[in-house]
């Protein structure tokens, strides 16, 4: 299994795979090649593929940061390659990058029902916030884009 940095050649394999992962929700914009691109293009170092030699791309990672604090999103591992440790090794080389940026803490979003994507994450050690509430604003009209 090869752990290296998400390219935007990528994205049509994670996004079938992100498409195919109980649990994760897409945006329509954000999550389309072009939010992708932009993303990738703001944050080169800290976004990672997880790449079996067989099978092609079987995980992936987004993580960026505002040089401050990073957010992590769509992490995911194709469910037949559950249990390996392939997760683990995104987020070890998520932490690593970041590490190395300087970035001193990070945290995520997961849908209260994801009870799957919330085990995983306290295993990793991200801890639940229970004096925060997370709250969107929607800058652009999502049905006319």
């Amino acid at each position: 299994m090869i752990i290296r940095l998400f390219e935007l050649t990528d994205y049509d394999a994670v996004f079938q795979l992100w498409q195919k992962t109980p649990g994760l929700g897409l945006s329509r914009i954000d999550d389309s090649r072009a939010g992708i691109e932009k993303f990738l293009k703001r944050n080169p170092t800290t976004s990672f593929v997880a790449e079996d030699p067989d099978q092609g791309i079987v995980g992936a990672i987004l993580c960026g940061h505002d040089g401050r604090r990073a957010l992590v999103h769509h992490t995911c591992v194709d469910q037949r390659f559950l249990r390996r440790g392939i997760g683990e090794k995104l987020v070890s080389a998520v932490v690593e990058a970041l590490r190395k940026e300087g970035i001193n803490k990070a945290a995520l979003v997961v849908f209260t029902g994801n009870d799957r994507g919330n085990r995983f994450w306290e295993k990793m050690g991200f801890t639940l916030r229970e004096d925060l509430y997370h709250r969107n604003l929607e800058l652009i009209d999502q049905n006319k884009e």
